[in-house]
């Protein structure tokens, strides 16, 4: 079931926010995350998200901040089995339009956002990890 994030759910999404970005960037050093955590954690709240509940767990969530995306998380466990594009399928309902930013390196989720309709419209190096990234885009019809 997907819900509005409450305040109660901070640390549960936070573990998923971490677990998930270290799994998913291998190419990054775990260290860049976990020194981002505090800062994360306190801007979480700050954005419209959502999560997805599965008997009390808190398996993924969608973070939004206006028109873009900040990430889409999901439990690695929970993974392929439609978390994630439901949850981008609530944005979607929610804006006519979306942006993101996805690492080069990250094919998995270049590929999601390539199959749910986004278009890559600039490549950039992220300064703080010395990665490249795609800017994506979305636009309702």
């Amino acid at each position: 079931m997907i819900r509005k994030f409450r305040t109660d759910d901070l640390e549960q999404v936070m573990e998923l926010w971490l677990v998930t970005n270290i799994s998913a960037h291998d190419f990054i050093p775990a260290k860049y995350w976990q020194a981002n955590y505090t800062l994360v954690k306190a801007m979480l709240p700050q954005a419209d998200i959502w999560v997805y509940e599965e008997r009390n767990e808190l398996l993924g969530f969608i973070g939004l901040q206006a028109d873009n995306i900040a990430g889409i998380f999901v439990a690695n466990k929970a993974q392929g089995k439609g978390i994630g594009s439901q949850l981008l399928a609530k944005a979607k309902q929610e804006r006519k339009q979306l942006s993101l930013a996805v690492y080069a390196k990250n094919e998995r989720a270049l590929n999601f956002y390539r199959c749910a309709d986004f278009a890559v419209v600039n490549e950039q190096l992220d300064e703080a990890t010395g990665q490249a990234e795609y800017q994506m885009e979305w636009k309702a019809r």
